[in-house]
């Protein structure tokens, strides 16, 4: 049977027609078979008991104008919108592929051929265009002499090579210099009539018959069924196989303004198609608005909410189902349920005619709706007037088990779901159950996919480190150590610049946003589901351990002397692998090989037991805290921002050979997409320099202009640079303070806490751990071959992502930030490691609207996977 395809048209008189070109119209009465099927009772609203809230929302794209028309095929979303636009999203990231105007008039119908290669759009402009789907071309626009009106459907036999319009085989192509007939040249009767004055409404500008290129073919009236529906045609699918007809023939199906349903048996002779009506359905007078065809059973969505359902092989309608008080717009069938969609933007969903579940899909009308059925996923897609294009998971809802162990993407999108839901704030005390309930809830994950988990206790009863260890089939000693923190900046005194509630995961135009889903819920769940592919291939060689604290976001509290006590528990570990950085720009991906350290500190400056007025006790013999302060931190730096701190520098390496060309690298690729390219130098001064920070002052006093503080005291930093001690440079910096506080001869006293010194780090980019993750990089990156991005490309009136060439490998580049772990592992377990940033620049990690791409998700699970599995696989270390 050939897949349901629809689309629709209308003719502005009232009337609609058929268009058949090239061919014999047959529509004698005698050949017509027309049973009078018993109109039964409609169908009763199923009880409100059984039935069910809707499936979870699983992904949101939006658009600015209202969706009227939806197909999916091969991976692809393709909808048409009221300003004449067809979009195309991915079914895998809903990023969005390609934006073409296509039309003059508002695109009311797409359908797509059986092989996914050529799609059919229809509209208001009275045009059909024929697309290919590889490169988003204009094949063919055809158009009739006749006035025909809007267009509201259209189907494509392939077997026929036939658009319902016109035969494909014959091209009758029209050339460009004779266009006087096109709908866009020609007079219209009505809009083009002569009004008040003598004078008619000027044409709006808008596309041209030959602005998308492509073969201009014209139809004319010979070629057209009159009077094929008393009203306007609104739907159209084909079907193969029934009983009416030859089993090697099609059978057209059209749904009209004059409630009924007539089946066109079609067949070919020669060069001509042969089209004979060969069955009227009638069930009253509410218009057929939408259609969907399931084997021999034909629904039917009718204006005032009812489905009638027809068995094409006895023409019988066997139920009408009451879906609803308004009318149905769209419907899809598909795994034993129907899916209906109506004027009031409420789904429905019915098992043997009985509605299990309803809720909410769009904000007004559901104008458009398709099913996609695969081997891991279902989902239903919905496209309404609120300009938006709804994706709905159904493999839970259904209660379908995937026909793959592996699990899907989309589960590791519902697991992060509920990982994003629980607020592990660990700044808060008052989110210190959230917090163990969120390591609770990732040992389960764990342990679910197969490993030996166990919640580490931390010292003065901070938060637990989640310990997972999966057992490689391999004898060798070797073993991967990921490190993560589920714990996450609050996101309170930013909750009126969110656009969605933080602590709810929602996805919208290819991203997923919510409070820690990139720094660093996401990742760990990435590599979490990429050992349970392996896991689940029973090709898991290597030992992998995950340690996830809960104390990162508070300078990792705990978990240094938590480590030391378990080491035992953990083992000796080969590699260390991270996954808490960003790529420097939206567009390549990057290995981390270097982190800034840092060493904070609060200076405190006291004088008497109480604040003084100025007036009174101000004078050049009084030792002023705030004063004395200001003098002390104008020490520490001397012209062009240096510290002054003797030998300060002292240890900071030169830079390398290599080091400068990867700084030339990242250059040359980022300024293939930015105006702004990165200058090596600025880098250089943010990544391997050291650098020093004032980040505020505090008094005893109020702000009051006439008050000397008795205490004043200043946070301060350092950021250091590898081969930087922190702990030396700590020394160095107490030592440096004191002298020169005492060279101010003053009378007040200084203290100076130092907090949680945090050491630098560098990797080894030539190591085993990093020629295994570029290796991966390349691989599912596509790297050193075409690519669809970063850039889009317009071409007449098509817009796709532009060919372009990314690197040849990750850009390896450094970071201004610190991670207190990664140095304290390499040292305590005598391991190298390496850096993986999954997110973007624009993630807007501890910000409003933390953000995580799906593509980066999805492909840095896959990265993962190849290191995971194929790391000391020949059991060698470097």
């Amino acid at each position: 049977m050939a897949p349901p395809l629809s689309s629709s048209r209308l003719g502005k008189d009232g009337s609609t027609t058929l268009l058949v070109p090239d061919s014999q119209v047959d529509t004698d009465s005698s050949d017509i078979d027309r049973p009078r099927a018993a109109i039964q009772k409609k169908g009763q609203i199923a009880s409100q008991e059984g039935i069910s809230d809707g499936p979870i929302l699983f992904h949101k794209v939006k658009n600015q104008r209202s969706i009227l028309s939806l197909c999916v095929s091969d991976g692809k979303i393709f909808a048409g919108t009221q300003g004449g636009e067809i979009l195309v999203w991915s079914l895998r990231t809903y990023e969005q592929l390609a934006r073409v105007v296509a039309h003059n008039g508002a695109v009311l119908g797409l359908a797509i051929s059986a092989d996914g290669k050529l799609l059919f759009s229809c509209a208001g402009d009275a045009i059909v265009n024929v697309w290919c789907t590889l490169r988003f071309s204009r094949k063919y626009s055809i158009y009739s002499t006749f006035d025909i009106g809007d267009v509201f459907c259209v189907a494509y036999s392939t077997n026929l090579d036939a658009v319902f319009w016109y035969n494909l085989s014959r091209k009758g192509s029209v050339e460009r210099s004779d266009l006087s007939s096109h709908p866009l040249h020609r007079t219209h009767r009505f809009f083009d009539s002569i009004g008040p004055g003598g004078v008619s409404t000027p044409r709006s500008e808008g596309l041209e018959p030959d602005s998308n290129g492509g073969e201009i073919v014209e139809i004319n009236r010979f070629d057209i069924i009159q009077y094929a529906h008393y009203g306007y045609v609104y739907c159209m699918l084909l079907a193969q196989g029934l009983s009416i007809a030859d089993s090697s023939d099609e059978v057209l199906i059209s749904g009209g303004g004059d409630g009924t349903v007539k089946l066109w048996q079609l067949s070919k002779s020669q060069d001509n198609i042969l089209v004979r009506k060969a069955a009227v359905l009638e069930s009253g007078d509410n218009s057929v608005l939408s259609m969907i065809l399931k084997d021999t059973l034909l629904y039917t969505g009718r204006l005032e909410g009812d489905v009638n359902v027809w068995d094409l092989d006895t023409r019988q309608l066997i139920q009408t189902i009451r879906a609803s008080k308004v009318d149905i717009l769209s419907l899809a069938v598909g795994s034993g349920f129907l899916f209906t969609g109506s004027a009031n933007g409420r789904a429905k969903m019915f098992e043997r005619y009985k509605c299990k579940a309803e809720w909410k899909a769009h904000d007004e009308l559901i104008l458009a709706s398709a099913l996609v059925l695969e081997k891991t996923n279902h989902f239903l897609v919905t496209g309404g007037n609120d300009d938006t294009i709804a994706i709905w998971d159904l493999t839970g809802f259904l209660n379908k088990q995937p026909l793959s162990l592996r699990p899907s993407n989309e589960q590791l999108v519902q697991s992060l779901t509920r990982f994003i839901a629980i607020p592990t704030i660990s700044s808060k005390p008052d989110h210190a159950e959230d917090c163990r309930q969120g390591a609770s809830w990732l040992r389960n994950l764990f342990k679910r996919i197969g490993a030996q988990t166990e919640l580490i206790k931390t010292e003065e009863s901070f938060n637990p480190i989640v310990f997972a260890h999966f057992k490689g089939k391999s004898s060798s000693s070797n073993k991967i150590l990921f490190y993560g923190h589920y714990d996450v900046i609050s996101a309170d005194s930013q909750q009126p610049k969110w656009n969605s509630e933080p602590f709810s995961l929602q996805g919208r135009d290819g991203f997923l946003y919510g409070r820690g889903v990139s720094d660093n819920k996401g990742p760990i769940l990435s590599a979490a589901y990429a050992v349970a592919d392996l896991v689940s291939e029973q090709s898991l060689e290597t030992d992998v351990v995950f340690l996830i604290e809960g104390e990162e976001e508070c300078g990792s509290r705990g978990f240094e002397r938590a480590v030391r006590e378990n080491k035992h528990l953990i083992g000796s570990v080969t590699w260390i692998l991270l996954a808490n950085s960003y790529w420097l720009s939206n567009d390549f991906p990057c290995l981390t090989y270097g982190l800034r350290g840092v060493v904070h500190a609060k200076i405190i400056v006291e004088g008497g037991p109480k604040d003084l007025h100025s007036g009174v006790a101000g004078s050049n013999l009084k030792n002023e805290p705030l004063k004395d302060l200001v003098a002390l931190l104008a020490t520490l730096t001397g012209p062009n921002n240096r510290i002054a701190i003797p030998s300060f520098y002292k240890k900071v390496l030169p830079i390398t050979t290599e080091e400068e060309t990867w700084y030339t690298d990242i250059s040359r690729t980022l300024s293939r997409t930015t105006s702004k390219a990165q200058d090596p130098e600025s880098l250089k001064a943010k990544w391997r320099e050291p650098s020093f920070t004032i980040h505020g002052f505090t008094t005893s006093s109020s702000v009051i202009s006439t008050i000397i503080p008795h205490l004043a005291s200043a946070e301060i930093s350092f950021r250091l640079v590898p081969n930087q001690d922190a702990q030396e440079i700590s020394r160095m910096l107490v030592n440096y303070l004191h002298a020169q506080f005492k060279a101010l001869d003053t009378s007040n006293k200084i203290s100076i806490k130092v907090d949680h010194p945090v050491e630098p780090w560098l990797g080894d980019p030539n190591n085993e751990i990093y020629q295994a993750l570029e290796e991966a990089i390349v691989d599912v990156w596509g790297l050193n071959s075409p690519t669809s991005r970063p850039r889009s490309k317009s071409s007449g009136k098509v817009t796709t992502t532009e060919e372009t060439t990314k690197p040849q490998r990750p850009l390896y580049i450094r970071e201004g930030g610190s991670i207190p772990a990664i140095r304290f592992l390499e040292k305590e377990f005598n391991a190298p490691a390496a850096q993986l940033p999954v997110g973007q620049a624009s993630d807007n990690a501890h910000l409003e609207n933390e953000r995580l791409r799906l593509l980066n998700l999805y492909n840095s699970r896959e990265i993962f996977k190849r290191v995971f599995g194929g790391l000391g696989r020949n059991g060698s270390r470097k």
